[in-house]
């Protein structure tokens, strides 16, 4: 799928043992965070926004690596939830050369960010300031990553959803003002037939 942005912040990623359970802890986003997407635009992240998508299955993954997964919801060894603050990420490290790799990684402080990737289902835009706003109010969400890189690569595809949603919002307004031309065209012809009837009727009194 290549319509998948992947985002992500120096957010801090926590680590905690327990016997031999190991813990990564952080947050992959953070509610209503301005960030401006390579001076095109600013982002947001609505308050809610993956409630649906916490719903399905979501990997953790070392730097959006499909092939080293280290987390995965369905098997619980991922837990994401919605709070006050943004989306809160718990990761259980598996006894692997990744999950041992991270760990290590991760207390040294080499890996301190936390990313993630998603599409927009629903979003809003802003044109009105300097920069346009992007408002992102749900989306899906296929994945979040520890990584050493917690920048906004994918600003190409970023871009596109800019280009996207004001061609959407053209259409939208050369469809409201074709539906009102049409339906002002409706009403003249109404307008039209009254008085043609109207004119019929007065005619026909006048004969008599």
């Amino acid at each position: 799928m290549t319509d998948i942005e992947k985002r992500g912040g120096a957010l801090g990623v926590e680590f905690r043992a327990e016997s031999d359970k190991r813990t990564l802890t952080g947050y992959a986003v953070v509610w209503d965070s301005d960030t401006t997407i390579s001076d095109y635009f600013v982002e947001r992240i609505a308050p809610g926004a993956f409630t649906k998508a916490l719903r399905g299955d979501i990997l953790a993954l070392v730097n959006h690596d499909t092939g080293r997964v280290v987390g995965r919801t369905r098997s619980g060894t991922l837990r994401l939830a919605e709070d006050s603050r943004g989306l809160k990420v718990e990761i259980d490290i598996p006894d692997t050369t990744d999950g041992n790799d991270l760990w290590t990684l991760v207390e040294r402080g080499d890996v301190s960010g936390m990313s993630f990737s998603f599409r927009a289902t629903k979003q809003e835009w802003d044109d009105t300031g300097d920069l346009p706003h992007r408002t992102v109010i749900e989306a899906e969400l296929f994945e979040v990553t520890a990584t050493p890189i917690p920048a906004y690569p994918d600003t190409s595809l970023a871009l596109r959803s800019l280009e996207a949603a004001r061609t959407e919002a053209r259409t939208a307004e050369y469809r409201k003002a074709e539906n009102k031309a049409a339906a002002e065209r409706r009403i003249a012809g109404k307008r039209a037939a009254m008085e043609q009837t109207f004119r019929g009727i007065t005619a026909g009194r006048h004969a008599s």
